[in-house]
């Protein structure tokens, strides 16, 4: 996630009626993040505004804590939070 954010090219875009990121690394490919928001409860929020997705790292002083990307049309970053919330994940393979 950090290579994600430091690293690559983010254009704030929409494909196929659906608003998120076209992030493009250094080497060409591209990977398309959608603005998904995220859950809470039975509840989806920011659908559209803003994209949350969970990496594989739990949180060094804390397992109970995992570090997720959080972007919207004007900021992205990486930071951490409760491992409950009901953030995005996208499957990637080499």
């Amino acid at each position: 996630m950090e290579e994600l954010v430091d690293d690559c090219t983010w254009e704030w875009t929409t494909q196929d009626d659906v608003t998120g990121y076209l992030v493009t690394g250094t080497n060409g490919s591209s990977i398309f993040l959608p603005a998904a928001g995220y859950r809470d409860g039975t509840s989806s929020l920011y659908v559209g505004k803003s994209g949350f997705y969970w990496g594989s790292t739990p949180y060094e002083s804390n397992t109970n804590l995992a570090y997720y990307l959080s972007f919207n049309s004007g900021n992205h970053f990486v930071d951490y939070n409760g491992r409950y919330g009901g953030f995005s994940v996208r499957p990637v393979s080499e």
